[in-house]
């Protein structure tokens, strides 16, 4: 019997995908626990329409993340820090105080999603990515400043 799945079943099958399975299988265990449908016309169309619906959303996301990522590239973050002889800090500048000035300047961006692998530790400009999207990555440029 050809079936849908709703949900992921672990060894079966995952969400969306079509699959025969034995009929007493899907009569007794998938179809009561509505972890799967029958694989009907009706369902099947509706299955196709729910993925061209997903991927429209999903390029939608894309282009919402492009834009964003022109916008933050377009911005100079700058960071005020003490600072010794020679350019050195004392301390660093970490991705909190990063997300933390663009969030000042009305720009959203969670500190998890930047993409610095050492804290800045001198003065002077850092270029530094941000993931937007898993396709998408802005590269900024951070400034620190003496304070």
């Amino acid at each position: 019997m050809k079936v849908i799945f709703q949900q992921d079943v672990k060894g079966k099958g995952k969400k969306g995908e079509v699959k025969n399975v034995s009929e007493g299988y899907a009569r007794n265990y998938l179809l009561p626990n509505k972890l799967a449908v029958e694989a009907t016309q009706g369902n099947i169309k509706s299955l196709d329409n729910q993925k061209k619906s997903e991927q429209k959303k999903e390029q939608e996301e894309l282009e919402v993340a492009k834009k964003y990522k022109e916008e933050l590239e377009s911005l100079t973050i700058e960071v005020k820090a003490k600072s010794g002889e020679g350019g050195r800090l004392f301390g660093a500048v970490s991705t909190k105080q990063i997300a933390e000035t663009l969030s000042k300047m009305k720009k959203k961006v969670d500190k998890r999603k930047i993409m610095l692998d050492d804290p800045i530790r001198a003065l002077g400009y850092t270029n530094v990515p941000i993931k937007i999207h898993p396709e998408v990555i802005a590269t900024v440029k951070v400034h620190v400043v003496e304070e």
